[in-house]
């Protein structure tokens, strides 16, 4: 891939047919565990009859998914007060079904501007700023199940079964701040 570019308005990359293959499944894998979060909503008849979707109280168990929908209220570690932990899970509930609503439509720009057999992509700042987000997701996620840290090397020994991995993270990363740079030149 080259560098993403800004021309009349539009900003423009090519990937090759592996590189889409690469993203197109990491985007996949993610939009799929969001969409199995969305699936664990409790059924709530008030929701049904006004249309405002409630989502569940807890916290993902799964890391990857923790790390893509974090708590909106942090507690106190010393002293959580009952109060606290309602509050932690009303907004939860209230917020997180927007932001997986979100999350999967960023996913779709994506999967829909980006053809799997690779090429030239030709997106509206709108499209761009949609494919940052879902860039971002991806690199959480993947950088979550890599354990990658602030202190990591660059490359990891041959053994180590992250290894192959890492490429990908920082190719990822690569694509994110080249998108960055020129949707602000």
């Amino acid at each position: 891939m080259k560098g993403w570019r800004r021309k009349g308005g539009k900003v423009l990359a090519g990937f090759e047919q592996q590189e889409a293959a690469v993203l197109r499944g990491l985007v996949s894998q993610v939009d799929d565990m969001l969409r199995a979060r969305a699936q664990e909503a409790p059924e709530d008849e008030l929701s049904e009859l006004t249309g405002i979707k409630t989502g569940p109280s807890e916290s993902p168990n799964d890391p990857v998914l923790s790390r893509l929908l974090p708590d909106f209220h942090k507690l106190d570690p010393d002293n959580p007060s009952t109060e606290d932990l309602d509050s932690v899970a009303a907004l939860r509930s209230l917020h997180e079904p927007e932001v997986l609503d979100a999350k999967v439509g960023v996913a779709a720009v994506v999967m829909d501007t980006l053809p799997p057999e690779g090429g030239d992509i030709r997106l509206t700042y709108e499209q761009a700023d949609a494919w940052l987000s879902a860039l971002n997701d991806v690199r959480l996620a993947l950088g979550t199940a890599l354990d990658v840290t602030d202190d990591m090397p660059d490359e990891l020994p041959e053994e180590d079964p992250r290894a192959p991995h890492l490429g990908v993270y920082h190719w990822l990363t690569w694509v994110q701040e080249s998108l960055v740079q020129a949707l602000t030149e």
